[in-house]
């Protein structure tokens, strides 16, 4: 079989890219993907097993699971963004987050910690208690003071698309172009960003978010396209009901269709993977990068 002409090959698509952060003093370089543990300190997650909190006395044992099973970040969050989770106070948001990251960056100073808020107030309290990067899920569209605050703090920021906010944003999936308007949103965000003087951006489609499954599936098809933009790409498709429903299965039994998407996800260029199975994660970027050395 011969290459057919125009069309590029699946090496195109990939590493190598490099990119450098400065991430607690120091310069961190990635040039191969990384994985993102999730750590829920909530009630309401919606997949039961990634939740916990301080006082529960597996806690720790959890957080240790995490990072011996090989996550290169722990994501701390302390509110639900499922559709129709409870709203939480910023007071209690920084209650059940803080003593977490502090635990962690005693423990393991050497994990990298990102915090997964969309408020100013939490993101800041969290840097200044240990955590190194802030995930917010509305790149500051849900709080005027979150793009000053990482100016000011020039920590590494994660930018996810989503329209309105959980309680909402599953009735705004009406795109005409949904490819051609995700990826102006981030040229103009990272325009803003910019503007601000932030330099270490990475990009989170926000698969689940303001989107039907079908519009789903056609983003993951399509993530090589976000390499335009110049910035490593998360994605988080972990036991989600993009999966789950697809399979007719529920999120305990989503393993496995996780594992297939996030294979697809790194062939398509994706830096970061999002998962609450580290050990699997760590297995499927094993082999990723046996096929692609």
């Amino acid at each position: 079989m011969f290459p057919v002409k125009g069309v590029s090959s699946i090496e195109d698509k990939l590493f190598p890219q490099k990119y450098t952060f400065q991430i607690n003093r120091r310069l961190q370089v990635w040039d191969s993907p990384k994985i993102m543990g999730i750590l829920n300190v909530t009630p309401d997650s919606f997949f039961e097993r990634s939740r916990t909190n301080i006082t529960s006395k597996d806690f720790a044992e959890q957080v240790e699971n995490l990072i011996s099973d090989g996550a290169d970040i722990v994501d701390v969050g302390g509110y639900s963004s499922r559709p129709g989770a409870d709203v939480v106070s910023v007071s209690e948001e920084i209650n059940r987050v803080i003593p977490v990251i502090e635990w962690i960056s005693k423990n393991y100073p050497d994990t990298i910690i990102s915090i997964d808020t969309f408020r100013a107030k939490v993101a800041e309290k969290a840097i200044k208690s240990g955590a190194h990067i802030v995930n917010d899920i509305s790149s500051g569209d849900l709080d005027q003071d979150m793009i000053p605050l990482i100016a000011s703090l020039k920590t590494p920021y994660i930018a996810m698309h989503m329209r309105g906010n959980p309680s909402n944003m599953q009735q705004m999936t009406n795109y005409s172009d949904i490819l051609g308007e995700i990826l102006n949103y981030f040229s103009e965000k990272l325009d803003q960003f910019k503007k601000f003087g932030i330099k270490d951006v990475i990009i989170d489609p926000g698969f689940g978010f303001a989107k039907s499954i079908e519009q789903n599936y056609f983003l993951l098809k399509n993530l090589s396209q976000f390499r335009c933009l110049s910035s490593p790409i998360l994605v988080g498709v972990s036991r989600k009901s993009m999966i789950y429903k697809t399979l007719g299965k529920n999120a305990d039994e989503a393993l496995n269709g996780t594992t297939v998407l996030n294979m697809f996800s790194l062939c398509q260029g994706a830096n970061i993977i999002r998962v609450h199975d580290v050990k699997e994660a760590k297995e499927t970027i094993k082999l990723f990068n046996t096929i692609y050395p």
